[in-house]
Parts: structure tokens; sequence; C-alpha cells
């Protein structure tokens, strides 16, 4: 099951009409967990923080991974091939489950797959006002351990004054998208409340690829003198269609917007689709937090969380063997099945930062738990025997307590250093079979200790940075489970697969003039052990890794901000890199012949120093935005993407790779004063060269002993062509 939801909907408007020091004071209690996680100009980790303009500026249909893309280092992808739906990010090429992503200072990585699922997550960007890219190490977080990037997002906070906002959003491929917030402001006594929901829509590009997503927030708080209490409910329902498995490379030029999902033959031999091949999932979190500030250097925050979810994907599968599922007898028959999980997730999460005269102290705890139960049902068959039962079950438990301690402190005028301590303590006990019958029994624990240093000096409008830090992280249980099936051991004592561990060290140097501002980053990135990627999904859409001694991201990063004149402003950045494997051993599946797939063996490849699959070496943007109004309220602006090629696995095969590619969106937005708050109208066109591209693709191959032809079978996710998108605002 892939579906993990966090609601979308969050606080909808930044403080407006409040004095300066209670605005300052309400954000410094109301924020301290935001703070700790996120670095500050001080802070020797390479990251760049995008605002709420920046945000706002994005076409709707987009995704917050979309909208990213157009950071330095990220490649952002969507399965359906329109910006709402499945989608996802790599920083640097770093997948999605080493990319640490909170919210408010609360982690949203999946405890057992490591990711986070966008799609459930619908038009988030709407209603954030800031999110921070941190790119390599960075600094300590709780839950999955960042290794290679981190995204730490902060809704907007509390309004001293009551608001209100509705968003109307129409595009190509029946997108819709609707927001609507309202908020009360601090009432005299200090308590608020705030109410957001949001319901999108999208028929998507390829087939089966509609999506609706609904979500719900709802705060209540108190904000008065040294205290700040809330409690938090948010809830989302998200249904889908399945589309991670791409489309087939031959079928491209037929018919790019094809989707093998659900795709059967019926008794009169036509070609047919069930029409529920789908994703579900609702999730809900409940959340109480308490801060205290015992005095203007000193605030402690803790928050209590559980979530709770529940949901399944369904499937139609054609002409299958009956003891696939558990029944009798050596036919076939056609199924309807169900995957399900049922989990609940509690945490404690409590800081402490203490800040006076050049130094900067903070610290805290993290203890979670989480409990996962998958099990699957069979709905029907065409054999016409037992049906509606359940096929088999397995869960997991993940236990984890971090605990960490960073420092920054003033070493002179303009010198600062930095020290920040993590421990990490995971524990995974899994039982249970799996869909293949597999015996899931096993039961690990690990223990990191992630140290991070650095320095970094400041003078006039000059800032240069040095760091090192040591980071690990353990398998997913998903990465477990695809081991246990792939060596079909009768218990778990075999599973080979190790926690990756890197040595991260940036170099950077920045400049910050009145006009310009440019950025210069050398990293590297070395790895031991790492988990990568195959190239393979699982049947389910994961990806298959694998551990490998040795490999390593190295490269240089550049930025720029230049804005001669006040209707003009010129930003790119630029990212090259080296990202490699020393001597990559792989292992292919290997089979009898084509039409005897049995004994099933492997067979060794030594492939030499490879580059990494989905890791391109070029990595640009270059932007322009034109605001002819001395007002600032009518902008014009126009992003140019550029990736360079990337393969679709480890082994550096020039037929099974994406070429590079490069895409132009743009965007005219105006907005007016009108009954005392601000009507906004938007147009957006995506992909405006009409470029035909693919940005996303796996792989699987076999090898046949007697010297048929190699077997290839790919998925490829082409993006949508040229599309358009627009938005009515109305916000007080």
């Amino acid at each position: 099951m892939r579906g993990f939801l966090f609601s979308a909907a969050v606080l909808c408007c930044i403080c407006m009409g409040a004095q300066a020091q209670e605005s300052e004071s309400i954000e410094h209690i109301d924020s301290v967990l935001v703070a700790v996680s996120r670095a500050g100009e001080k802070t020797p980790v390479t990251f760049t923080t995008v605002r709420r303009d920046a945000l706002g500026s994005a076409a709707p249909s987009k995704s917050l991974p979309m909208i990213l893309g157009t950071q330095p280092s990220v490649v952002s992808t969507n399965e359906g091939g329109t910006g709402l739906g499945y989608s996802k990010l790599t920083i640097r090429g770093s997948k999605g489950s080493q990319i640490n992503v909170t919210m408010n200072g609360i982690t949203l990585n999946d405890s057992e797959s490591q990711e986070v699922f966008w799609v459930n997550i619908p038009a988030i960007s709407s209603y954030l006002s800031t999110v921070q890219v941190q790119r390599g190490l960075g600094t300590s977080a709780n839950g999955a351990g960042a290794f290679g990037g981190s995204i730490n997002m902060n809704s907007s906070f509390v309004s001293p004054n009551p608001s209100g906002s509705f968003d109307l959003s129409y595009g190509s491929y029946g997108t819709g998208i609707v927001n609507v917030a309202a908020g009360t402001g601090l009432t005299k006594k200090g308590f608020y409340a705030n109410l957001a929901a949001n319901f999108s829509h999208t028929d998507g590009y390829i087939r089966n690829a509609w999506a609706d997503v609904y979500s719900f927030f709802g705060v209540v708080g108190r904000i008065k003198g040294r205290n700040s209490m809330k409690f938090t409910v948010l809830s989302g329902n998200q249904h889908t269609g399945i589309t991670w498995e791409g489309i087939p490379a031959y079928k491209l030029a037929e018919d790019r917007t094809y989707n093998p999902a659900g795709e059967y033959t019926n008794d009169k031999g036509e070609t047919v689709y069930y029409d529920n091949e789908s994703d579900n999932y609702v999730q809900t979190h409940y959340q109480l937090n308490w801060s205290h500030r015992f005095n203007p250097s000193l605030v402690w925050s803790s928050t209590l969380n559980y979530t709770s979810g529940y949901g399944y994907y369904e499937q139609y599968k054609a002409g299958k063997k009956l003891s696939k599922y558990g029944m009798e007898g050596s036919g076939k028959a056609d199924f309807i099945t169900r995957k399900l999980m049922d989990n609940g997730y509690a945490v404690l999460n409590s800081t402490i930062n203490y800040s006076r005269q050049g130094l900067d102290l903070s610290g805290g705890v993290y203890v979670a738990r989480y409990d996962g139960d998958h099990f699957g049902r069979v709905l029907w068959n065409s054999a016409n025997t037992t049906r509606d039962y359940e096929w088999y079950r397995n869960d997991a438990v993940k236990s984890e307590a971090t605990a960490f301690a960073k420092a920054e402190y003033d070493l002179s005028s303009w010198l600062t250093g930095y020290l920040d301590l993590q421990y990490r303590f995971v524990g995974l006990n899994m039982k249970g079979i799996d869909d293949e019958f597999s015996d899931l029994a096993y039961n690990t624990a690990w223990n990191f200790f992630n140290p991070r240093a650095g320095l970094t000096g400041k003078w006039g409008a000059h800032k240069a940075y040095l760091s090192f830090a040591v980071g690990h992280r353990e398998p997913g249980r998903s990465d477990l489970k695809e081991q246990i099936e792939s060596v079909n051991a009768a218990h778990a004592g075999e599973v080979t697969l190790r926690p990756e561990r890197m040595y991260d060290t940036e170099l950077g140097w920045e400049y910050v003039g009145k006009a310009a501002t440019l950025g210069v980053n050398l990293y590297s990135m070395e790895y031991k052990d790492m988990l990568l990627e195959t190239g393979k999904l699982s049947d389910s859409g994961y990806a298959i890794k694998e551990n490998v001694d040795r490999s390593w991201r190295r490269g240089v990063e550049l930025s720029e901000a230049w804005k001669p004149l006040y209707w003009l402003t010129l930003e790119g950045n630029l990212t090259l890199s080296t990202n490699k494997i020393k001597d990559y051993v792989c292992y292919e599946d290997t089979y009898d012949d084509a039409t005897n797939w049995d004994n099933y063996r492997k067979t060794r490849i030594d492939c030499g120093t490879v580059d990494m699959l989905m890791s391109p070496s070029v990595i640009g943007m270059a932007g322009v935005v034109f605001t002819p109004l001395r007002k600032d309220d009518f902008r014009i602006g126009f992003t140019g993407k550029y990736v360079g090629k990337q393969y679709w696995d480890n082994t550096m095969t020039d037929a099974l790779s994406i070429p590079a590619y490069y895409v132009v969106d743009c965007y005219a937005e105006k907005s007016f004063a009108l009954f005392g708050g601000r009507l906004s109208l938007a147009a957006f066109c995506n992909n405006l060269l009409n470029r035909d591209y693919c940005a996303d693709a796996w792989v699987y191959r076999a090898m046949f002993a007697n010297g048929d032809a190699e077997y290839i079978e790919e998925g490829l996710f082409p993006q949508a062509l040229r599309n358009f998108s627009f938005k009515i605002g109305f916000a007080f």
C-alpha cells in the first residue's frame, strides 16, 4: 500500500496588521519546533528557502515536489503527467526514502517505507509560509534520517486578526481544485481557531491517472503570556487510479497516454479495463502541543501526536494460478484483490532552545512507535470458488528514540562554530506471511551516532562555510520484505541488507547584495553500503534496493539572482556532478529458456565503475520575472528546467536511458484591492514548448541459460504536453 495521507489544509493567512512586538512574540513561542530543525543564517548547511510568493506563483495543478523542481539539484516527476497525483522528487539524485520531510517540526516520512507520498498533500503550497530545502545531511532531524536532503515545511503562523480565503482553479485534463480557509484571529483572551479544507480532482494525462483527494484541517488554541497550547486535527481521504506501472517503451510512439493498469481480455476476446484499479487511503492526525517561554532566551515545546491510517489498493489480476492465492487446484483464474493496511503511529517530540549573546543551544528527544498490519483479501475470482477471504497477513512494529544536542557559538565578530550531535535507536519486529507466502519473521535493532560540525564566516555581504557530517540510515520494511521474498528464505536469518553510511563534506560561499545574490557550493557525499535502487519495482510500486560497498556523489552547485531593473528579475542555478558506484556487481535473474521460466538462479555481471541510476550529471534552471507595475501586483514569469541524461538501472546501458530534456513553464498574475481584501487572477501554461519527454523509468531484466534473447520489461512516465490552468482567489 503506497498511501500515506497528510492533510493539505493548514493555516490560511500570514499575520496581518499586528504590531511588530506582538507578532514577534506570537511567532517566537509558536514556532520553536520549526526553528530547532531549521538551518539559520550562521549554520554551515547548504540550503535554500522558498517563500510564500514563490509558492503561490506556481500552477495550482502542481504538487509541492513539482514546485520545488526549480530548486538547485532537485529533479521532480509525476506519474500521471500533470503534476497532481503521485509525485516525487530527488535531491542530488537522492530518492524519496533518503529525504527527511517535516511539517512544523513533525516528521511526515512513513515509518516503514520512509517515503512521503505527496499525492496525499494536495495544494499544500497554497498554505505554507516557507519551505526550507536542505541539501546533504543537513541539521539533526526526527524520524527517517536525512540521507541526501531535507524538506522542512512551515505553515503560516497564527494571525492576530480574523482572516479568510477562497481559491478556485481549473485546468487541462479536467483538473479542478478548491481551497477554503477561515480563522478567528487571536482574541483578547488569547484564543484562536482555524479551519481549512481542500478538494482536488484530475482526470490525469495518462489513462487511469485520475485523482480525487479531500482533506480537512482544524485547530483550536490559546496563546497567553508565556504559554501556547493548541490541539490540531488533520484528516484526509485519497482515492486515485494506479499509475506506478508506467508505459512500455514500444507503446510511446503509438499512444503515450497508455496505462496497462487493470487491463484484461474479456470472454469476447476484447481488451477491456477494470474500472476500479485504484489506491485508497484515509489518515487522521491528532496533535496536542504545549510551548512555554521561560524568559526571552529560553523556550520549551512538546507535542503529542497520534496518527491512525487505513487503506487499500484494488487490482484485477488476469490468468493467475489458483495456488498463488492459497486456493486448491492447478488451474488458473481471474481475480479481484485488495491489499490492505491498518496502522497507528504515536509520537512524543520535545525540544528546548536557548539563545543569547552569540550562543544558540538546542536539544530534544523524539520517541515514536509504529504498528502496521498488512493483509490481503480476494474479493472475486472467475473460477467461482471461495470468495471474499483473507489470503495473507503480516505486521510490523517499529520503535524509535532520537536525542540530539546542537550549538552555534560566535568565536569572533565574523566566525561562528557549529556542533550537532544526534543519537538514534531504531527497533523493528516483523512477523506473519506475505502475499508470496514467505515467512517475514524478523527482529532487529540499530543504534546510530550522527555527528556534524562546521564553521561559518560572515563579513559584509559575504558568507563562507565549511562542514563535515556523518549520517546513517536503516533499511525500510519494504527493502527487507523484498529481499526475504527474493531469496525465498524459510526464515529471515538470510537477510543481508545493512544500514547505509554517508560522509558529507560541504564547502560554500555566498554573496548577498542589494541587487544580486551569488552562491557556489562544493560537495562530496561518500557512501558505505549505500542502499541503492536496482531499477526494479515490486508489485506495489516500491523500488527494490540492494547494498553497494562504495559509491559517491560529488559536484558543484551554482546559483544566482539578479534584479538589474525594478521590473526585471533574473535567476538561475546549475549543478554539475558525478554520481558513481565503484566496482558494481549486478546479479541478473536467470531462467532455463524464454518458454520455461523454471530453475530460477542469478548470474553475476561485473559492470566496473558506473553511473547511478536516475542521477543526471547536469541539472539547471533559468528564470525571468517581469513586474512592469511599480506596485508589484502584476507579474509575468518564465521558468526553464534542464535535466541531463539518466539511466534506468545501474548498468549504464545506453538503450536503457532517458534522454536529456528541457521544459519551460510560464505564468501571469494580477491582484486587485476589493472590499477590504484582495482579488487575484492567474493563468498558467506548463510545457510551453510542447516537449515530448519522459521524466522517470524503471526496468526489469532477465537472462536465459540457453542463449535466448534477454527479456526486458520497463515502465516509462511521459509528462503532459502543453497544458493550461487558471485560478481566481479572494483573501482578507
